[in-house]
């Protein structure tokens, strides 16, 4: 067996299609199809189901993911080390990432750490925190960026404590108020954040016995804050989203003191790659810079 056939197979996976997984690859769809029934024969079971909507595991294929990907990884981690050793950088940094984390940070970050590394690539997969949660267990990604609590048994980095603050259209009534109180957020309607089960905002209303009229469930903050804008409801959302919109939404605190922590979540940061590592330096690094 071929490290090349368990990327294949794993690119097949992660796109759900032979052709998106050869075109990715740089492969013919055939040459694609040829490895997956090569690496089929070996292993003496079915891996992937084939139809009109594209692929998908078999139970088997489920069963040796993980450790299909676990291999692909320390394999990444080896050939970084002895490029390290030869005085080399190289290697692929897989991140997961949320939209907030996405807009205000990562695009200096890269920037930053394609100058001082130019030669690692960065691989981004931006999703909700379940999600992230999710890609981080099964070994998609290298690390994720999250927010506290998080639901695995995972290492964490904490980077930043974010305030939590409501808004309002620009006209509401308890826009002179300097801060809004539980029962004033339960008598409105509501825009909920969709950013998974476990959400910030999700959180805040749980604590706090909040059961507003939710009207909407959105994921895209910047859509959120355009819905606030034009008098759907009111929302919350973190500081470091509304720092640098561009939509006349008033801002108010919230009567009791909110926050989330955002951090970074990986299995285990002995085993992180080289190239994932100076990665985790470079954000600490901006984020230092940033006050």
């Amino acid at each position: 067996m071929t490290i090349s056939k368990y990327e294949i197979f794993n690119s097949v996976v992660e796109f759900g299609s032979l052709t998106k997984a050869a075109e990715k690859l740089n492969l013919t769809q055939s040459g694609v199809s040829h490895a997956i029934a090569g690496l089929e024969t070996e292993l003496g079971f079915s891996l992937l189901t084939r139809d009109r909507a594209g692929v998908t595991l078999t139970s088997n294929g489920e069963l040796i993911l993980q450790y299909v990907r676990e291999t692909l990884q320390c394999n990444d981690r080896l050939k970084q080390k002895v490029a390290e050793i030869k005085g080399l950088e190289i290697g692929t940094v897989r991140i997961g990432t949320f939209t907030s984390v996405s807009s205000q940070w990562l695009p200096s970050v890269i920037k930053e750490f394609n100058v001082q590394h130019p030669r690692i690539e960065i691989r981004l997969a931006e999703g909700d925190y379940d999600d992230i949660n999710g890609w981080i267990a099964n070994g998609v990604v290298d690390f994720g960026f999250v927010s506290l609590p998080v639901t695995q048994s995972f290492e964490f980095i904490p980077l930043k404590k974010d305030k939590m603050l409501c808004i309002l259209p620009q006209e509401h009534p308890l826009r002179h108020q300097e801060a809004i109180t539980f029962d004033q957020i339960n008598e409105e309607d509501f825009i909920m954040p969709k950013w998974g089960n476990t959400g910030d905002v999700r959180k805040i209303l749980l604590e706090n016995n909040l059961t507003p009229n939710i009207k909407y469930e959105v994921v895209e903050d910047q859509a959120i804050i355009a819905m606030v804008q034009n008098g759907l409801g009111i929302s919350i959302l973190p500081e470091m989203v509304l720092r640098h919109n561009a939509y006349s939404v008033h801002v108010i605190n919230l009567e009791k003191p909110a926050y989330r922590t955002i951090g970074i979540a990986l299995n285990s940061i002995k085993k992180t790659s080289p190239a994932a590592r100076k990665f985790l330096a470079c954000i600490k690094s901006w984020l230092d810079c940033q006050g």
